[in-house]
């Protein structure tokens, strides 16, 4: 009698990617404000390459995130990880939002400062 092994998925490393990466753009911003409310170093206003920083990386992670997803459907479910690919994606886009009103905040507190 012959038995079938069921076929487990093989693990998207692009999907897994997308999550360490979303999580990444997500965190920067948050730990540049706290580097600079904790440190007597530095200054908040030294904190603002860390917006593009957190942008680049919530782009990455969506691009990767679908990636993963395309990847998935043209395997036919046989390479996993298309939930991962989705929180992926939603990190990457949490991180796109944070960067881009972190951006105008520093935009304002600059014409503030501008015009002081």
């Amino acid at each position: 009698m012959l038995r079938s092994r069921s076929a487990r998925p093989v693990p998207n490393e692009r999907a897994r990617a997308a999550v360490f990466v979303g999580v990444l753009g997500v965190a920067v911003l948050p730990g540049a404000l706290a580097l600079a409310a904790y440190s007597a170093w530095v200054d908040l206003t030294e904190t603002a390459p860390a917006v593009p920083i957190a942008l680049v990386l919530g782009i990455l992670a969506v691009l990767l995130a679908r990636s993963a997803r395309r990847r998935s459907d043209i395997s036919l479910g046989r390479i996993g990880g298309r939930r991962a690919a989705c929180v992926g994606s939603v990190l990457g886009g949490l991180g796109i939002y944070l960067a881009c009103m972190c951006g105008l905040a520093v935009a304002f507190f600059g014409v503030l400062l501008l015009f002081q």
